[in-house]
């Protein structure tokens, strides 16, 4: 008899910051396709965090604002404490839709590729127009650097196997922290590949775009690991 398919265990993390009023129905959608949804509470003023825990999340709780790669590492260190195989991470302020959780599983086991990042740029529509070129710019620029082509770097949503968590340690904010992550990634020669994500932006997010700020970071980023001559 031919064994069984491994089948990983995975879970969905969500790195949240204010988001008390998009965190519950996140929640309540990505336990629709993963049994397990952590939330890292980043020190936010409102309730985000009681409002995830009511909606089933296992929550952990930064006591100041730390961060997204902060955020993301508690998160990380988690999933591997509960045994995941795995980690999806999201946003929290439903720039993502939970429903497109299984094509990261899909995709992760057909190939076991390590790291698969969301590419919203395949079909961009609906981004604006500064974000949209804002990416394309970084994302090439990215690439370039990590000698791997990866078509929307700033997409926050994401497959990482668990083994890997430990050695992608970030210093940057915002979108910074999802450009630093991956370089990591590619300097310890892990293969990343891509899987299509939906493009969703309302009002409250186009109001919350920072090109110039977000690029500012992202500069630094790159010049801080160009000095410590990572590549």
């Amino acid at each position: 008899m031919n064994p069984l398919p491994f089948k990983p265990r995975y879970c969905v993390l969500i790195p949240a910051y204010q988001e008390e009023k998009n965190i519950a129905s996140v929640v309540r959608d990505a336990l629709k396709y993963c049994p397990q949804v952590i939330v890292v509470d980043d020190g936010s003023g409102d309730k985000t965090a009681s409002v995830a825990d009511q909606a089933g999340a296992i929550v952990h709780r930064h006591e100041t604002n730390r961060g997204k790669g902060a955020a993301l590492q508690t998160g990380f260190a988690v999933a591997r404490a509960r045994e995941c195989d795995a980690v999806i991470t999201m946003d929290a302020d439903g720039q993502h839709k939970p429903e497109e959780i299984p094509r990261f599983m899909d995709a992760y086991e057909r190939t076991r590729i390590p790291v698969l990042v969301g590419n919203r740029m395949a079909d961009p529509a609906g981004m604006p127009l500064i974000r949209r070129l804002t990416n394309r710019f970084m994302s090439c620029m990215l690439s370039r650097v990590m000698k791997q082509y990866v078509p929307d770097t700033q997409c926050g949503f994401r497959l990482f196997a668990s083994d890997l968590t430990p050695f992608v340690p970030t210093e940057s904010a915002g979108f910074a922290a999802e450009s630093e992550i991956l370089l990591y990634v590619a300097r310890r020669g892990i293969r990343m590949d891509s899987v299509r994500v939906s493009t969703v932006y309302t009002g409250a997010e186009q109001s919350s775009i920072r090109p110039f700020s977000d690029a500012f970071r992202f500069f630094g980023m790159l010049w801080r690991n160009r000095e410590r001559k990572r590549f």
